[in-house]
């Protein structure tokens, strides 16, 4: 490569041929504003190719900058330009130029102090960052610093300090291009989602001065409060501040006066004038909220950079609605600007990120957003602390079926086992509740009630924040930023309902839920847990009467008792939904899961049933399993002890029956867990239709529903024509379908997965990000297969990667026709599929910037 081809090196004008591909991102808006006829200092940029090329060790291009060194001042600053400014890059190099000849002549201009502090500050950068000295021996400070550091650095390089600028940039550049290949910064920025092969270019910009008679300095404007997104001049004004040289009289003042200090709109209206006018054209012309880097040089403006304003979740939002509002970007862009995923922050409380937090233990963010309260370590404990109207967190090693309540009355939950897909997992996120699970380094002892933290000790009642966002425990109460359920939030959503894509549902277990998925315009109900209905007090005594029943007439006396409480819910959850589907599983778990296990559990069981306490404890041990995941559960238990789903499947026609006549006609949709043959959907067809028969000629009344299977195992997945031949829909639940895939336990594969992925055996937690080459390769079969058999059938997915944005691109490409989750996801699944079909319409292109 020739690197004196004029190619490498292209001077920044209006018609100049700048690629962000090419010269990167800076380079692009420098040009950009040079359009606008902002005063930019004189600009090259420095292409990607001649960047790689100095890495390599070829000859740098200074004979293509030739020149520049003959403006007033003689210095020049060397900027990165990577393709995408979230990539980061080297640091920027200011004062490149300056020697002994410029220093005399800035001496004469400026004052020989502030010529001193430029010189002396260019030195020790030069130093330690191009010549790689020991930093410590340039620490120069007093009367003579400057004097010392060109003498220290004659002493240690056996030359005196370069003083041809060319040299001199050539050096910068050289150490700025081999900076980017290092390995830490390769870690730094694909840990930012850069690819292997990012690449980078340079700028270099002639300096303007920050320092000299008048009014002189440096500072930053933006428009918008980073936080909240509302619109506020924020920023400051260093005067004679110049890049790390600080000179004679500097003083850092405000930008407006409503900043209650001195500052630069009552010092220099007219400056703060212009800035203000640059703001508002940047904002129009580059169709972004832009914070912009200035110089005031003896009261004239210099813009030396744009970049986009870093942003919160909330602010992301406001900035992306208000510029769509004002025809500055389209809808469709305004969605595809905001990520999916940050609608999570704006739903729930956040720790305010310019709080102080002290950091007590760390562990996977399971359910996002922030609460505060006392530390309970059992559910008991926390109903207590509810019913006082104090708020409190539920802390367990794990949770299980039976903490459901404790986590109702808790504000957030914290578990020392478990992954993204656990038990806590799950219902905290389909509870709304923040939650942080698998906390390393966390020991908890219950009895005690107390658990360790490092060194540190907490006691049940000590006040601890959950940041379930960050996955960070927070000593005491941190200062909270409220949930911003605002105007812009509802635009950005009847946005996204309006760009179409694949349909979304919720997982809604109960009236709440429901009214929240409503809240959220969720299209229905795609999982409805039925078990979960099991587990409060007034239910859970006929449930193990049931369990321990001898015979299937006993079993059926027992659920007779449920039979109402379990028909007025579906009946309310109907109701709620107003006509929406609503898909109901019936009962998954397996039985042990309603029995105790401790001994004093024991003891209240064989009272409350009047059976010796030997029979209770050996009923008990022989429904235990060696693995109760792919035991006797879901619909196994439906064959084997078929007056459950026989009880069950009452409860949902005569609550069919019940909301229809008061409300919307009801369809109810149910699905069969766990299934891996044709032969057990039969079997529970069968029943089924039987009791809708019954209650048909019991009630009188007619009505339709809908049967269909919760594709769970690999076998279903793969035998999904013959399942379908007997289905009206396959719903995918991931969650189990991944465990079994992988044969993973999806309760501990937290206790490692972070170690799997930062070595690469996977590229993400397929518990969190579906596996699109796996378990999304069985998705894509079943479905296949089914449409094949039934070409009307509808395909879903409803485990909890049914939120999760990039499964949710997968499942629009593959024609499912919707997908279900968490109530609280709703938001950003709906966000998620909007933007796949704008995608789709777009030919996979990304919009313009």
């Amino acid at each position: 490569m020739d690197m004196q081809n004029a190619s490498d090196v292209t001077e920044i004008t209006p018609s100049a041929g700048i690629d962000t591909s090419r010269h990167g991102w800076r380079a692009k808006c420098l040009q950009r504003l040079i359009r606008m006829d902002l005063p930019v200092p004189r600009s090259h940029a420095i292409s990607v190719q001649a960047v790689q090329a100095i890495a390599a060790g070829q000859q740098v291009p200074t004979a293509s900058l030739k020149g520049l060194f003959d403006s007033r001042d003689g210095l020049v600053s060397v900027r990165p330009s990577a393709v995408s400014p979230e990539w980061g890059g080297p640091g920027t190099v200011l004062n490149v130029g300056i020697n002994d000849q410029v220093h005399a002549r800035l001496a004469k201009r400026i004052g020989r102090d502030n010529a001193d502090a430029i010189y002396l500050h260019f030195v020790q950068s030069y130093a330690t960052n191009i010549a790689r000295l020991d930093p410590d021996m340039f620490a120069q400070h007093g009367e003579n610093a400057l004097a010392d550091a060109l003498r220290c650095y004659r002493d240690e390089m056996d030359e005196d300090f370069p003083q041809d600028p060319y040299r001199q940039l050539a050096e910068v550049l050289r150490s700025m291009a081999r900076a980017w290949d290092g390995p830490t910064a390769r870690l730094l920025r694909q840990a930012k989602g850069a690819p292997a092969a990012a690449s980078l270019g340079l700028v270099v910009q002639e300096m303007a001065l920050a320092m000299g008679p008048g009014l002189s300095g440096s500072g930053t404007i933006q428009f918008i409060d980073s936080v909240t997104g509302m619109p506020r001049v924020t920023g400051r004004f260093r005067g004679q501040h110049h890049g790390g040289a600080v000179g004679k009289g500097a003083e850092t003042l405000y930008l407006t006066c409503d900043d209650r200090g001195p500052s630069l709109e009552n010092a220099a209206p007219d400056i703060f004038a212009d800035l203000v006018r640059f703001g508002v054209a940047a904002r129009e012309r580059l169709r972004e909220e832009m914070k912009i880097e200035f110089v005031v040089t003896e009261g004239r403006i210099s813009i030396i950079d744009a970049a986009r304003v870093q942003r919160s979740s909330r602010a992301s939002v406001r900035i992306a609605v208000a510029l769509a509002r004002e025809g500055i970007i389209p809808p469709d862009e305004a969605l595809m600007r905001v990520e999916p995923r940050a609608l999570s922050d704006l739903l729930h409380y956040q720790v305010d990120p310019r709080a102080p937090r002290e950091v007590v233990a760390r562990g996977i963010n399971a359910s996002p957003g922030a609460a505060t309260g006392r530390i309970v370590f059992n559910s008991a404990t926390a109903q207590a602390a509810a019913s006082r109207g104090e708020a409190c967190v539920l802390v367990r090693r794990e949770t299980v079926p039976e903490d459901i309540r404790g986590m109702h009355a808790s504000v957030a939950v914290l578990t020392e086992r478990g992954g993204t897909t656990s038990h806590a997992a799950v219902i905290a996120r389909g509870l709304g509740l923040p939650c942080i699970v698998g906390s390393t380094g966390l020991g908890i002892d219950s009895r005690r009630r107390i658990m360790q933290v490092g060194g540190r000790t907490l006691r049940e009642g000590d006040e601890i924040t959950i940041d379930g966002t960050s996955g960070e425990v927070l000593a005491g109460a941190a200062s909270l930023l409220e949930p911003a359920l605002d105007d812009a939030f509802a635009q950005l959503m009847e946005w996204a309902g309006e760009a179409g894509g694949i349909g979304v549902r919720a997982n809604a277990d109960t009236v709440e839920d429901a009214r929240t998925a409503r809240r959220f315009h969720a299209q229905g109900i795609g999982l409805c847990r039925t078990e979960h209905m099991f587990f409060d007090d007034d239910r859970l005594p006929a449930m193990r009467e049931m369990i321990f029943a001898d015979t299937p007439e006993d079993r059926r006396l027992a659920l007779e008792r449920i039979l109402p409480m379990q028909r007025k819910d579906l009946a309310a959850l109907f109701q709620a939904m107003a006509g929406l589907p609503v898909t109901i599983r019936l009962f998954d778990p397996p039985l042990h899961e309603f029995l105790p296990h401790d001994r004093e559990g024991l003891h209240e069981l064989a009272e409350s049933l009047d059976l010796p306490l030997s029979d209770v404890t050996r009923r008990v041990d022989a429904l235990s399993e060696f693995n109760p995941m792919l035991g006797m559960r879901g619909v196994r238990l439906g064959i084997t002890v078929p007056e459950i789903y026989d009880m069950q499947a009452r409860a949902i026609f005569e609550a069919t029956v019940d909301a229809s006549r008061t409300g919307a006609p009801v369809v109810p949709e149910i699905m069969i867990p766990l299934v891996s043959a044709m032969r057990e959907v039969e079997l529970v067809k069968n029943r089924v239709d039987a009791v809708a028969a019954a209650v048909r000629n019991e009630r009188h009344s007619d009505f339709t529903y809908r049967l269909g299977v919760m594709v769970e195992t690999p076998r279903a997945a793969l035998r999904a024509g013959d399942i379908a031949a007997h289905s009206a829909f396959l719903s995918f639940g991931t969650n189990d379908l991944t465990q079994m895939t992988y044969g993973l336990s999806r309760d501990d594969a937290g206790r490692f997965m972070g170690i799997y992925v930062g070595q690469g055996v996977y590229a993400e937690d397929p518990f969190h990000i579906l596996d699109q080459d796996g378990v999304g390769e069985l998705l894509l079969i079943g479905a296949q297969r089914a449409r094949e058999q039934s070409p009307g059938i509808t395909i879903s997915v409803c485990g909890e990667h049914g939120g999760n944005p990039e499964s949710i691109a997968f499942c629009h490409k593959a024609g499912f026709d919707y997908v279900s989750c968490s109530p609280f996801r709703v938001p950003v699944a709906r966000l998620a599929g909007a933007q796949a079909a704008i995608r789709s319409r777009q030919g996979d292109r990304s919009p313009a910037d």
